[in-house]
């Protein structure tokens, strides 16, 4: 399996709610940024769920390259 694409070298805020589950994209190809619509088929990586335990704005990930999948912790400084 090849590196995931960077879809942004920024995270995406995001407003999620409570309970409500959410597939982040993880391999940097979808249209739909920061979530999976179906363009990771054939690459390897696959989508990864999130399910917000508080209604709140979050930081998913852009460079897709975080230790703390599918949440931003900075990595995208260092690429």
């Amino acid at each position: 399996m090849s590196d995931p694409v960077v879809a942004s070298k920024t995270p995406y805020s995001t407003q999620v709610e409570e309970g409500k589950s959410y597939f982040w994209c993880a391999c940097g190809r979808s249209k739909k940024q920061p979530f999976c619509d179906g363009s990771h088929k054939g690459t390897g990586f696959t989508p990864v769920k999130y399910t917000a335990e508080k209604t709140r704005t979050v930081f998913f990930c852009g460079c897709k390259h975080s230790g703390k999948k599918p949440l931003c912790d900075g990595t995208h400084a260092k690429l």
